[in-house]
């Protein structure tokens, strides 16, 4: 019922560098009932576990699943191998009836640094770019057979690329030429449509921008959301921690509505909605990591967090 994995992997203890810790586990203190939507390698959760506290731990990275069931062991938590805004996901979650909900939306370190993984604009990588390894559509199906119009969308929606239309031009007269199967084409693509100068700094946005189409994330996060608000105890937390801008809208928009009292339409003359605010934004504003914590770890760098606590039992 709960997915559960054999453990085999080695310790991983650096899987990944969980970001905004000390923060999170601020937050998460008291908790009893914390939901982990993406483990990852067990950092988070292995800081918020205490003795009386029960981990439901999510991942659809089976591997990252495996290192956090061999870094907390796997009778200290339930775990599901599936992607957060799955049907299963969202049942289970709702019987679980949480009192803290966790969302950290970055790539981890280890599926950055395997270049196997397809994450990276190394040279040499596969444009695989799939959180789940068994998922269908990889970069190179996104980059390969998605329209023109379409290529130019991710890269102006997802990648903020005011060229988009060029970039997305390129890629489809390229791709007729030749296939495009590792991060070289890719990068040799941004080059051709934007110019020489461009560096590392755009070839990781535009590289986010084809994971996030890959594995529709911002379509998961809108999905998901609504429905962990609704499994959350009356006074319970859900914090996000977003890197990029579309993610990060997203989430603070949704916040901004729970936390409204009206949500009608402008000019209507009569509340006609709930007529009351679902919790607040605490803090109002997001919260970033310390520069010191920026030094350790330079992936925390364009990392926000943003919580929301249901309202109690009127």
């Amino acid at each position: 019922m709960w997915g559960l994995f054999p453990v085999s992997l080695a310790a991983v203890s650096a899987y990944h560098t969980p970001v905004l810790i000390d923060q999170i586990a601020g937050l998460a203190r008291g908790s009893r009932r914390i939901v982990d939507c993406t483990v990852g390698g067990g950092g988070h959760a292995e800081r918020l576990l205490g003795e009386a506290v029960e981990l439901l731990a999510i991942d659809r990275d089976p591997e990252a699943l495996e290192a956090a069931q061999d870094r907390l062991g796997v009778e200290r938590a339930k775990w599901l191998n599936l992607g957060f805004a799955d049907p299963r996901v969202l049942a289970a979650v709702a019987r679980f009836n949480p009192d803290f909900v966790l969302m950290d939306l970055g790539v981890s370190g280890h599926q950055l640094d395997e270049d196997h993984r397809g994450f990276t604009f190394r040279p040499g990588a596969p444009l695989d770019m799939r959180m789940n390894p068994g998922a269908d559509v990889s970069a190179a199906d996104v980059l390969g057979k998605s329209g023109e119009a379409e290529l130019a969308r991710i890269f102006r929606t997802f990648g903020d690329e005011r060229r988009s239309r060029r970039l997305a031009a390129t890629i489809v007269r390229r791709r007729q030429r030749s296939e495009l199967t590792t991060s070289d084409d890719l990068v040799n693509a941004i080059r051709a449509a934007l110019g020489p100068r461009t560096g590392p700094s755009d070839f990781a946005r535009l590289f986010q921008a084809v994971r996030i189409a890959v594995n529709d994330e911002l379509r998961a996060l809108e999905m998901a959301l609504p429905a962990f608000l609704k499994s959350l105890v009356c006074g319970g937390v859900i914090a996000v921690v977003s890197y990029h801008s579309g993610e990060d809208r997203t989430v603070k928009q949704l916040f901004r509505e729970w936390a409204s009292e009206c949500v009608c339409p402008t000019g209507l003359p009569i509340c006609s909605c709930r007529g009351k605010a679902l919790g607040k934004v605490e803090p109002k504003k997001p919260i970033y990591p310390s520069e010191q914590e920026v030094a350790v770890n330079p992936r925390a760098r364009s990392a926000k967090l943003r919580v929301f606590r249901k309202a109690d039992a009127s």
